[in-house]
This record gives structure tokens, C-alpha cells and sequence, in this order.
């Protein structure tokens, strides 16, 4: 009988490694993939000079399919602006009281994109534990100047 409950005993040990050494490799796969998502985003932004258009969409969209990114399917983006589930990105300017007002020497003004990906953790337990359905990542592109008369 002593031998069956020993057993017993380091086989649950060694389900209970596999399955936190699984996890641990899933989530490191999954944040690899969300952290490249996030750099491709703002290389595209800054490739475009921070007006992307359909183009610059459709090159976010085939890498992310590429890759085999996938985000949170609600995504929560706060005060960023979400493009299809993949990122969320908001358009800060350097200077917040100036959102309107100009440089009146240059009648330019400075501004740069954060840009936010997600990793995706929607798993029950992990979910009814912590209450914790995804991570996010952010970075920021460069500063554009954008002028008074565009």
C-alpha cells in the first residue's frame, strides 16, 4: 500500500511540472510573437512617416498572418484606436496642451504613435484565479512633424 500511494504521489508531481513547463513555453511563444507584432507595427508606421494608409494596413495584416498572430478576441484598447483585433495604436503629440496650437515659427508640431499588441491568455483557470485575460506590450514610434498646412 506504501508503495501505490508514493507512486501516485510522484506521478502527480511529474503532470504538475509538465503542464506549468507547457504553460511556461506556450506564453513565452505567444509574447515572442505579440513583441514582433509590436516592431513591425511601428517599423511600418515610421516606413509610412505616420500616415498609414491601406497599404501600410495590408502589410500589418500579412505579417500577422505570417507570424500566426492573434490577439485577444476583445481586445480592450482603452483611449488607443484598435485595427482589427491585431494592435491598438493612439497619436500623441510631444506637448499636450498643444494638441491644437502650432509652432508659430516653423507652424509645425510634433507627434508620435504608442502602439500596444496583447498576448493572448484567455485560459479558464488562469482566468478564474487571477481574473487576467491578456498582457499587453507597448513601444513608441519616432517623432513626426506634421504642418500647419497639411
Amino acid at each position: 500500500m506504501r508503495d501505490s500511494i508514493g507512486g501516485s504521489v510522484v506521478l502527480i508531481i511529474i503532470v504538475v511540472f509538465i503542464v506549468v513547463a507547457l504553460g511556461y513555453m506556450a506564453f513565452n511563444v505567444n509574447y515572442t510573437k505579440a513583441f514582433r507584432m509590436k516592431n513591425k507595427v511601428i517599423a511600418v508606421y515610421e516606413d509610412f512617416d505616420g500616415n498609414c494608409n491601406s497599404n501600410c494596413q495590408d502589410a500589418i495584416d500579412k505579417y500577422a498572418k505570417s507570424i500566426g498572430y492573434i490577439s485577444a478576441n476583445r481586445i480592450n484598447c482603452e483611449d488607443y484606436t484598435s485595427y482589427d483585433n491585431l494592435y491598438c495604436i493612439k497619436k500623441v503629440y510631444e506637448d499636450p496642451k498643444d494638441k491644437q496650437n502650432y509652432d508659430e515659427y516653423t507652424n509645425e508640431r510634433k507627434y508620435y504613435y504608442k502602439v500596444m499588441t496583447k498576448i493572448n491568455i484567455d485560459i479558464p483557470i488562469i482566468r478564474n484565479i487571477f481574473d487576467l485575460q491578456y498582457f499587453q506590450i507597448t513601444g513608441d514610434t519616432k517623432t513626426f512633424t506634421e504642418n500647419k498646412e497639411s
